[in-house]
């Protein structure tokens, strides 16, 4: 039995072809493949202006991501605990301050990539 015919709508039957520099080139195929797609998708949906995929995130880099959102977490009882106890020294608000701010770098880090 042979595959059922696609409608006419769905048919990708016009061709475009575009010029574009190396860096171009570059820049959209390094683009796709962050996206995990196919340069052509990737173009396709960039100009019709439907929505992309997110960026794919690698395992490592999401376990990564996990515990540091744990870490983070637990930074933000300790901080909380910190300001309902006012006797806490001042040093402890700066370094918590300060880890909690390098949790959100190495955060955004992973995200970037």
């Amino acid at each position: 039995m042979a595959r059922p015919k696609k409608s006419i709508e769905l048919l990708k039957a016009i061709r475009v072809n575009v010029r574009m520099t190396v860096n171009e080139y570059l820049i959209v195929s390094s683009n796709a493949a962050t996206l995990g797609m196919g340069i052509p998708d990737y173009i396709r949906k960039k100009v019709t202006g439907r929505p992309l995929p997110r960026t794919k995130v690698t395992p490592e880099d999401r376990k990564l991501f996990i515990e540091l959102s744990r870490i983070g977490n637990n930074v933000n009882q300790l901080t909380k605990n910190s300001h309902l106890r006012m006797h806490a020294p001042k040093i402890l608000f700066e370094q918590l301050a300060e880890l909690y701010n390098l949790l959100k770098e190495l955060k955004s880090n992973i995200k970037g990539k």
